[in-house]
């Protein structure tokens, strides 16, 4: 720790900063098994990827000091920021950057909301077949949950005919399954903000007529961030970039037995990120 306390910076210089387009904001888990975590914050310019920080509160005004403390001349240059359905971090965002910047919820993010739905329902499908069908007839239904998450192109010949034995004992399970295999189309479709906006009611309106209550929640989430949502088909900006550094971060703490301090998990980042560009010359002069 001493070495590194000497050799890395504990924090982003920002004189070496020229702009950001896109920041990216993600929760962060510090410790494994406990439910408060924190938020690391990625920059994105052109091609390349920078860790921009952590903090170690993940609710609004720890968020929002971290956003302040960006210099205003990097902070005129960002034109969207993509950020998962954390209302802290949201809140956050909004009030450091104001309309001018375009909030974007992360695709990938609301498909795991909606598709939790689906889950729900087949827990509870799942269990009823159960004590209903013959254990051998049960065994049809063997890989239900992988079936159910992939695309219609990704299914193998095993896949389909598990999802034809469910649509056969399980009516409401085939509708959950059709009402996000169809949201999900929307979001693959390349799409205006407003027809994207328009197709979303749509979907809305025609899930809220069924007879399923699993989306109910997500429902009530989509209301509330709907704007921010339909911000994806402006540029279709994901947290892509981000999750690539959080699967980095996950290493680094499993190597280092859990990194509670996000200003020594952020100089642990810096070093493998970029130690072998600053040390490497030093080496081979020693």
């Amino acid at each position: 720790m001493g070495i590194i306390e000497r050799s890395m910076e504990r924090e982003i210089t920002w004189e070496d900063v020229t702009r950001f387009e896109v920041i990216g904001l993600d929760e962060i888990a510090l410790k494994k098994g406990h439910r408060d975590g924190g938020a690391s914050i990625t920059g994105r310019m052109a091609t390349e990827t920078v860790i921009v920080g952590g903090v170690p509160d993940r609710r609004k005004a720890p968020v929002k000091t971290f956003l302040s403390s960006i210099p205003q001349r990097v902070r005129q240059t960002i034109h969207s920021v993509c950020t998962d359905m954390s209302a802290g971090v949201v809140h956050a965002a909004k009030e450091v950057f104001g309309k001018r910047v375009k909030i974007v919820m992360d695709r990938f993010h609301v498909a795991k909301r909606y598709r939790s739905g689906l889950d729900s329902v087949r827990q509870h499908e799942c269990k009823r077949l159960t004590r209903e069908v013959a254990e051998e007839a049960y065994g049809q239904f063997k890989g239900a949950r992988w079936a159910l998450r992939k695309s219609e192109e990704q299914l193998t010949d095993d896949d389909k005919d598990v999802l034809r034995c469910l649509v056969e004992h399980a009516p409401c399970l085939k509708m959950a399954y059709e009402f996000c295999h169809a949201l999900t189309s929307i979001f693959d479709t390349q799409l205006s903000k407003r027809e994207g906006k328009r197709r979303m009611r749509q979907w809305m309106q025609t899930v809220r007529a069924s007879e399923l209550r699993c989306f109910e929640s997500f429902l009530t989430t989509v209301e509330k961030y709907f704007d921010d949502l339909a911000n994806y088909f402006i540029d279709r900006h994901t947290s892509g970039f981000v999750e690539g550094f959080n699967n980095q971060l996950k290493v680094i703490k499993r190597r280092c037995y859990g990194i509670l301090n996000v200003t020594h998990l952020f100089q642990r980042i810096q070093l493998d990120l970029y130690g072998h560009s600053l040390f490497a010359m030093k080496i081979i002069e020693l």
